[in-house]
């Protein structure tokens, strides 16, 4: 059944890192290509990473692929810092500055093309969120626009029947995308305090998250895992199998 069509196709080649936009992409066994492959380990911590959650103004600085997606190696990775500022990543003015910002210790951690391990996207291997969804989260919490790239989803779908939520009620059922893609939908996203900062400006703004625990019981966007590898492309068909 033919549920809607492929919108956005967001990844972020450094966790908690503004998002990548991009029109194509591949789908690995682990989620989008490229997808947290590349990271900051927050040595105050022993074995976890610096986020959004500890230092709010990573997700001002913008992340992508300047190359060709091989299986063997990544493309450069540049990024963009607010201030306008072009590294590669791995640059040590870069490292220096994230560290003097966050004040932490820090060190990069990169994973490999084909194994990107769950424990860097922490929940599943994508995340997905649908424009009625978002259409009527923003009437709930009141205010005029909402910027989908709160929930850093890796996909937006739009949907042919503008029901939300209702892909809250696909869990355990497969999605094709395109002509070989396919996932499976398996839980909600519960949210936490990075939805409340801003992809922009990095401000906080605590009703957001206020406001999805209240009224969906702090539920917002769902969960999948690969089925079925392939490439995908913004505006292909998105089907619901039976």
């Amino acid at each position: 059944m033919l549920i809607g069509y492929m919108k956005e196709i967001v990844r972020h080649p450094v966790k908690s890192f503004y998002g990548e936009s991009v029109q194509k992409t591949r789908v690995m066994e682990y989620g989008l290509y490229g997808d947290r492959s590349h990271a900051f380990l927050d040595e105050t911590r022993p074995g976890t990473f610096l986020t959004i959650t500890q230092f709010p103004e990573m997700a001002r600085y913008k992340a992508r692929f300047a190359g060709e997606e091989l299986l063997e190696k990544y493309p450069q990775v540049e990024v963009m810092t607010p201030e306008g500022k072009i590294f590669d990543w791995g640059n040590e003015e870069l490292t220096n500055e994230i560290e003097r910002k966050s004040n932490r210790q820090i060190s990069l951690i990169t994973y490999p093309p084909a194994q990107v391990p769950l424990g860097a996207i922490e929940e599943e291997h994508i995340q997905l969120v649908t424009d009625a969804s978002l259409d009527k989260l923003k009437e709930i919490w009141g205010k005029s626009e909402i910027d989908y790239r709160r929930f850093r989803p890796n996909l937006l779908i739009s949907l042919k029947e503008k029901r939300p939520f209702i892909e809250e009620k696909w869990f355990g059922k497969r999605v094709r995308i395109g002509n070989q893609v396919e996932i499976e939908l398996k839980r909600h996203c519960e949210r936490c305090m990075i939805i409340t900062v801003d992809p922009e400006s990095a401000e906080r703004d605590t009703t957001l998250l206020k406001t999805v625990a209240k009224e969906r019981n702090n539920y917002f966007g769902v969960y999948a895992s690969v089925i079925k590898t392939g490439e995908i492309n913004v505006g292909d068909e998105v089907f619901l199998l039976e």
